[in-house]
């Protein structure tokens, strides 16, 4: 797009997560100047696993980063859901080639950092983008056709004059409350605590190459492989009335293993083994893309945070970032317009996957006959529709 409106322009992406990274790389592909602003004043390797479902890896291999990501990844071979009083599996699905098979791209679960090392160093190398780490935004404006953002930092404050202004700076995004809804995420009454294990001391009759999900009353288990089959990533979900402070706040293993009383040995087993873990307290809040006018929006958990119950909150970023470019290469020289279009083309979508994940939630929970029922659709539906009922959301091409 050399010598096009779109080559003239630079974007400023707020916050260089997985959805504002992708976006800075769909971006640059399509002929804009990207201009990203992090607060964190460096790439940190931490955080816990993360699901690509199909929908999101076909968007990244797209982007050039198929073999990188291969190198990291796992691709988890099947999924098995059990009862957590028991054991007994409920349903079981096969992944990996089948899913390739139907979907055309891979189902990888990752840690996150090293999804992020991939995205960065992508980023790093794209003449197209500029990273500017330690930079908190404090105010956004309308400047002509364009924007004008004002940032902080170690430097002192600075202003940037832009063409637009994506926000992807999360749950808690600043640029949400700048550009006009400055309403605090919602707690929705569930804690995740999230472990890292080493394949060794991964309890005997645990899988390293599948996916698994255990349900019991109040509380559920997911596990899986990440960091190339070395590690399983870990994560128990109880209900819990109160929020805790934190993305990563430090949690006690004799305050979760009550939580887990009367579950089979081997579920408990799991939740014995990190020597650590760490806990967040899950919210989320309404979809909202900004206020609708002007060369200016909002991109993942920024405008509609997820539950993590489907698997969807990082994918969805990336669906977003790819939409956008779509979005602004076919209006480059009406930002305002293409921006609209990003946003009606989401709306509906990621509304109905926020859905989905509440409703997964409080499935997930169920006690007494209600769970015994679950129990019984499941064994009776069998493993095909633990994928297929989600076509909708894993057939998704941008």
């Amino acid at each position: 797009m050399t010598g096009s409106p779109a080559g003239r322009c630079t974007v400023i992406v707020a916050g260089a997560g997985i959805g504002g990274l992708t976006a800075a790389l769909a971006l640059s592909r399509v002929g804009f100047q990207v201009r990203l602003l992090e607060r964190a004043a460096a790439f940190e390797a931490v955080g816990a696993g993360i699901q690509i479902t199909p929908n999101a890896s076909r968007i990244l291999v797209g982007l050039g980063l198929g073999e990188a990501l291969a190198r990291v990844a796992v691709t988890p071979e099947g999924m098995d859901v059990r009862a957590g009083g028991d054991g007994r599996v409920l349903a079981t699905a096969e992944l990996g080639a089948a899913i390739e098979a139907r979907y055309g791209a891979p189902w990888w679960a990752v840690h996150r950092a090293d999804l992020q090392a991939v995205l960065v160093e992508a980023a790093a190398r794209d003449p197209g983008i500029g990273i500017a780490m330690g930079r908190t935004i404090e105010a956004v404006a309308r400047d002509g056709d364009g924007v004008m953002v004002t940032t902080d930092g170690p430097a002192g404050r600075s202003v940037e004059h832009a063409a637009a202004l994506v926000g992807s700076d999360g749950l808690w995004s600043a640029t949400r409350g700048l550009i006009g809804d400055a309403a605090p995420p919602a707690y929705r009454g569930r804690t995740a605590w999230r472990a890292m294990l080493p394949r060794a001391r991964v309890p005997k009759g645990i899988s390293d190459r599948r996916l698994g999900l255990w349900l019991g009353p109040g509380a559920h288990l997911v596990h899986y492989p990440v960091r190339s089959g070395d590690a399983l990533n870990l994560v128990a979900v109880v209900t819990d009335p109160v929020p805790r402070a934190g993305w990563s706040g430090t949690g006690d293993r004799a305050a979760l293993l009550p939580r887990f009383k009367g579950w089979t040995g081997q579920a408990r087993a799991l939740v014995e083994a990190p020597d650590s873990w760490m806990t967040w307290s899950l919210a989320d809040r309404e979809t909202w893309f900004g206020p609708g006018q002007g060369p200016m929006t909002l991109l993942g958990d920024a405008v509609h945070p997820m539950l993590p119950f489907l698997a969807q909150g990082g994918a969805m970023a990336i669906e977003d970032a790819a939409v956008l470019a779509k979005a602004l290469t076919a209006l480059p020289d009406d930002l305002d317009a293409a921006f609209r279009a990003y946003e009606r083309a989401r709306r509906e979508r990621v509304a109905a996957v926020q859905r989905g994940a509440r409703a997964n939630g409080r499935i997930y929970h169920l006690e007494g006959p209600i769970a015994w029922a679950r129990d019984a659709a499941m064994r009776l539906a069998g493993g095909r529709q633990l994928v297929a009922r989600y076509d909708w959301i894993y057939r998704f091409q941008a």
